[in-house]
């Protein structure tokens, strides 16, 4: 339900096509803006956030899945409270920090790694650079195995080996890149097969590329669930079949768990879990801050201990940053918001599967408080990322916030905060229900 919180006249109204108007004269137009009248949020609450013309929304995107615990939480407000109370915002790690030893110590035991060691960053996209460099020196090699339909981040190593062309904004790449199938079962090439025999044909496929193109790859980069791809899912098992071939050749593996990482997908707390793999290392960011900035690499003792020169991240594990992430991941831990995804998230999927009857809906998938809508044109079954905009517009206007996404912009996707009620799981579902055939009707 949109609710309006405190209502204004079209003052208000002016004064966002004059912000939207500044924003466009200073800002690059690669960056984009949600919905045809692009919105100001101002406020939040638990799930629940204000827009600057007082109308609020339950968020089911959060920030792209960042906002892990919703707006305003008690625990994480009050560990920076105390920390900005102290007078240090910033010191660098040249000195020690006592919040980011603790964070690092938790963050180790829970990846199951082997003598793991962290190295905290400012966001996803430099974790995964760092990520790339302990491989490639490691191996000695500049070659790297990735997937199609991934993202990995804007900066020059993580877009090469990113496979999703509407964020790749460059051929030039300083790596030499390879990329595999894992999430395209459903595409003509491999619809005809069963889930066994398309974890086979990847595996051979995999086998291939390094008996022939590839002889000394550092490694593979993968997301458990590729985000801005759409939420699209390699079937479960595929990671654990790829790394056997990896061993045997020496390759690293690298999980990515930008989006899937801390009990997000239900089933495990890292999204490579549900593969039951251990990789040699992983990636974090989003959501350990709950809207701070931190980032970060957990991987082998032996791995991080490798690279032969000097490294610092200047606001990498900054207190302040490290004092939300703390207090994030207590909650996360202490309220098993891990089940909680997994409740939730499994009533408002079964919920969905209802829209698979509509011409336009393609598909509904998931796992936990991480699910999609893929929407496809009724009369040709192409991917349709106009219907999707349609989908986004109406959510809005019934008072939810959810994301877009998928290699065409054909996909909603939604990620709630993993502490979302049943009450308010329930009334999204019932949202996006009333949108999406409100929009089929239309098509």
């Amino acid at each position: 339900m949109l609710i309006l919180v405190n209502p204004v006249g079209a003052g208000k109204t002016e004064g966002m096509s004059e912000l939207l108007a500044r924003h466009r004269a200073v800002m690059p137009s690669w960056m984009p803006l949600y919905y045809e009248n692009p919105m100001e949020i101002v406020g939040g609450k638990g799930a629940r956030v204000t827009d600057a013309e007082g109308r609020t929304y339950l968020d089911f995107f959060t920030g792209i899945v960042t906002n892990m615990l919703g707006y305003d939480v008690p625990e994480v407000r009050e560990a920076v409270e105390r920390q900005l109370a102290k007078g240090v915002v910033h010191t660098s790690t040249l000195y020690l920090i006592r919040s980011q030893v603790e964070l690092a110590e938790k963050i180790a035991r829970l990846s199951g790694i082997p003598d793991a060691k962290v190295f905290f960053t400012n966001s996803g996209t430099e974790a995964n650079e760092t990520a790339l460099l302990l491989a490639t020196h490691a191996r000695g090699s500049d070659e790297v195995l990735a997937l199609r339909g991934s993202y990995h981040g804007r900066s020059f190593g993580t877009v090469a080996v990113t496979g999703n062309k509407a964020w790749k904004n460059s051929s030039l790449s300083p790596l030499n890149v390879h990329y595999l199938h894992g999430t395209d079962h459903a595409s003509p090439a491999f619809r005809h097969l069963t889930e066994r025999e398309y974890i086979d044909v990847c595996v051979a496929d995999l086998r291939d590329v390094l008996d022939t193109t590839a002889p000394n790859v550092a490694c593979l980069i993968a997301e458990p669930i590729q985000g801005v791809g759409g939420f699209a899912m390699p079937p479960d098992g595929l990671y654990a079949a790829y790394k056997e071939v990896l061993d045997e050749h020496g390759v690293l593996f690298v999980s990515d768990e930008v989006q899937t990482g801390w009990g997000r997908t239900g089933t495990s707390f890292f999204g490579i879990g549900n593969h039951g793999v251990t990789p040699d290392a992983m990636t974090f960011a989003k959501g350990l801050g709950n809207g701070f900035a931190v980032g970060g690499v957990v991987a082998r003792g032996d791995l991080m201990d490798g690279l032969p020169a000097l490294g610092v991240a200047t606001f990498g594990g900054n207190p302040v940053s490290m004092a939300a992430a703390g207090a994030t991941l207590d909650h996360v831990l202490e309220h098993d918001l891990q089940g909680n995804a997994l409740r939730q998230g499994g009533t408002i999927i079964e919920g969905l599967r209802a829209l698979r009857e509509l011409p336009c809906v393609k598909d509904v998938r998931g796992k936990g408080l991480m699910f999609a809508i893929e929407m496809v044109d009724p009369a040709t079954d192409a991917p349709s990322s106009v219907l999707a905009g349609r989908v986004l517009e109406a959510a809005r206007e019934r008072g939810l916030l959810v994301g877009k996404g998928g290699v065409r912009g054909n996909v909603l996707r939604m990620a709630p905060p993993m502490n979302l009620s049943t009450e308010e799981a329930a009334e999204g579902r019932d949202i996006l229900l009333d949108a999406v055939r409100a929009v089929a009707g239309q098509a």
